[in-house]
């Protein structure tokens, strides 16, 4: 292949990139030809490779998106989660979690264990796994989903605010039981999951397990049991336990 002379043709051509937003093409088709041209390479080849070089741009693009956007508190991975520590986990049910088939079937993963086992860690780990397979993830917790329900009542933007956790196709709802939630705040959280049954899948962490729910949703064991019932209707129930990390110097969320 030769290299053409810059002209009219690379200047329309700049223009086609710039338009179509082709930003890694734009950024190395000069570079490019000249190794093709050093190369021999035919057109094939080297249109091949320019596609090559779009294609990842756009999926890390897209990656560092979804990351920004699901508003991870941190970033925490499988592999620096010490299974060792908890007296009770169960690893191989934890780790199959990562082929986010649960996600394709629109089911959820329910983490329950004391304060200080690692189950926010983990939480967080499926979601960057989610965000890197380019799946729509939110992370936050329960209390401030109330919150931010709460305060959009008064704004008019109580439906925006909804869709904000009803919509994504993963929603991460970290430390439920942790802060009590008054009538109001129960009514609104179920309304978030009662939404997403069977329509998005959701990653929960609690520190109580499901017989003391009702303490969490204002001793209202009719909202308790309505919130369990769609929860776990299709689920992973991951039980976790030993003490805290924290009493060992260690940092697991």
């Amino acid at each position: 292949m030769t290299q053409k002379r810059p002209g009219k043709s690379d200047e329309r051509l700049r223009q086609s990139l710039e338009q179509l937003k082709l930003r890694k093409i734009l950024e190395l088709y000069s570079t490019y030809a000249e190794q093709a041209a050093r190369d021999n390479l035919s057109h094939l080849d080297f249109l091949d490779q320019l596609l090559a070089e779009e294609v990842a741009d756009k999926v890390q693009r897209r990656i560092e998106g979804l990351l920004k956007r699901a508003k991870l508190i941190a970033e925490k991975t499988m592999d620096a989660y010490d299974f060792h520590f908890p007296q009770k986990i169960n690893k191989a049910q934890i780790l199959k979690l990562l082929d986010l088939k649960f996600i394709q079937d629109r089911a959820n993963v329910v983490l329950i264990g004391p304060p200080g086992t690692g189950k926010t860690h983990l939480a967080l780990a499926i979601a960057h796994a989610a965000c890197r397979a380019g799946v729509d993830t939110v992370f936050t917790t329960a209390v401030q989903v109330v919150n931010e329900l709460h305060a959009s009542l008064s704004d008019a933007s109580f439906l925006r605010c909804l869709a904000k956790f009803t919509k994504p196709t993963l929603l991460v709802l970290d430390e439920l039981g942790y802060l009590p939630i008054d009538k109001h705040g129960s009514d609104l959280l179920f309304q978030v999951i009662s939404s997403r049954y069977e329509r998005g899948s959701i990653v929960l962490t609690t520190n109580r397990t499901f017989k003391h729910w009702g303490k969490i949703f204002n001793n209202d064991n009719t909202v308790a049991t309505a919130v369990v019932d769609r929860l776990v209707h299709h689920a992973e129930i991951i039980t976790i336990e030993g003490p805290s990390y924290r009493t060992k110097g260690k940092d697991p969320e």
